[in-house]
């Protein structure tokens, strides 16, 4: 049987081992995500049999087959692929009800690089589909990050002391621009920030008037929005702050209800992977922000709308170090997610910052700064004591480890005051 992904070829992926574990407890997995991340192959590796809904052979047939009848195409060995299914959402309930007939775990693997509208779906897919969102690659899956501290390990206090290879600037540089797209990984380095821009002008241009609401989205609009959200990368920017920022750098303005549903059509798309705010105890005198950090779903979507190279990079440290922690959160998140952590940042009203936070499956939480330069180490290290000390002394629980990632460290170790220090090119899950 053909398949879309060539085992020969394929390159392991940390989601792979997810894919696996949901396939043994439920009857469907839906993987989603940005286009390109390589949802299709990594499905199809996982796969038996495939049907791609959006293959444009024989004038969309197969689409045209998926419309007339989606449960036919749902026949073939197990677990079978539908590639693209939101092109078609009769396909969705088509699922639930032959999950339902089969009582058989691992059948169908959905992917899908946007979501429909909501009126499309009869039912919610509740205990038949399991959703598994799917990122760019981090840098130990494209193969820039040594791995020689895992994350899961670190989060138990567990590090071997190590001196490392002195990290480079400029290919730190080089890996924002590029990204983390399979495609683009081994892209000359001088011409690897070109895909990424293709990639956003792509969303401006086709994806977004491809989605099925009926509207017709501008151009420019939808480009005004971008612009203001890269460069408000690695923040907690407000919906009114993005507003007055598109205002006072562009010559166009935008109404709040345009704003609101032009946000919403790019979320459809997977194009952000915000993180949520986290409050260590519930019961804790702190008042905690609920504003999320705002993130697209890879470093590079924001480089390209700030027109940025690694040369611009290195001349703008300032950048440098927003789009630098916009690659490391990615990581910690991909990471993570191997285990059952789920990436968080921390902020509360008395100004007190933390910019990464991972709980564990066991309601434990590891707190992490993250700087680009090596000299600002003693800066991250001292914020973390002093916030994760208040938290405690307003009735918090402790974080079970605290580290800084840095970008430019050469050494893997452990602080005199018990903060951790680890380059982010040598981390892995």
């Amino acid at each position: 049987m053909s398949k879309t992904a060539d085992e020969r070829l394929y390159k392991k992926r940390i989601v792979d081992s997810l894919i696996e574990s949901y396939l043994k407890i439920s009857g469907a997995v839906c993987v989603e995500g940005p286009k390109w991340c390589g949802k299709t192959w990594t499905s199809s590796y996982h796969s038996n049999s495939e049907y791609l809904v959006g293959d444009p052979n024989n004038n969309f047939s197969n689409r045209q087959l998926a419309e007339l009848n989606p449960a036919l195409i749902l026949q073939g060995d197990t677990p079978r692929m539908i590639d693209e299914w939101q092109e078609v959402p009769a396909i969705w309930d088509a699922v639930r009800a032959e999950i339902d007939k089969r009582h058989k775990k691992g059948q169908i693997i959905l992917t899908g690089s946007s979501t429909p509208v909501s009126k499309g779906i009869m039912h919610s897919g509740t205990g038949r589909i399991v959703n598994l969102r799917m990122n760019t690659m981090s840098l130990y899956e494209s193969g820039d990050s040594s791995g020689l501290v895992s994350l899961k390990e670190l989060c138990d206090g567990n590090l071997e002391m190590r001196m490392l290879e002195e990290p480079d600037l400029e290919k730190l540089a080089h890996f924002i621009v590029r990204g983390g797209f399979p495609d683009n990984i081994f892209a000359p380095e001088d011409k690897a920030f070109l895909m990424p821009r293709a990639y956003m002008e792509g969303v401006i241009r086709e994806d977004l008037n491809k989605l099925d609401d009926g509207t017709e989205y501008n151009q420019q609009k939808v480009r005004l929005l971008l612009r203001s959200l890269a460069r408000n990368e690695s923040t907690t920017a407000s919906d009114s702050t993005l507003l007055r920022d598109i205002i006072a750098n562009d010559d166009e303005s935008m109404s709040r209800n345009t704003f609101t549903k032009y946000l919403a059509a790019l979320e459809r798309l997977f194009l952000f992977n915000n993180q949520e705010p986290y409050s260590p105890d519930y019961r804790s005198g702190l008042r905690v922000k609920q504003s999320e950090k705002r993130h697209f779903s890879d470093p590079s979507m924001a480089a390209a709308m700030l027109n940025m190279t690694p040369r611009k990079l290195m001349g703008d440290l300032n950048t440098f170090g927003f789009l630098f922690e916009s690659l490391a959160e990615r990581d910690l998140g991909i990471y993570a997610q191997a285990f059952g952590g789920k990436l968080f940042h921390y902020q509360d009203y008395k100004n007190n910052e933390i910019d990464a936070v991972i709980e564990l499956e066991d309601g434990d939480w590891c707190a992490f700064e993250i700087k680009l330069g090596a000299k600002r180490i003693d800066e991250g290290a001292a914020n973390l004591n002093a916030v994760c000390n208040d938290i405690v002394k307003n009735g918090g629980k402790a974080p079970r480890m605290k580290c800084v990632i840095c970008g430019l460290s050469n050494a893997a170790y452990q602080r005199p005051d018990g903060v951790f220090v680890v380059p982010l090119t040598a981390l892995k899950d």
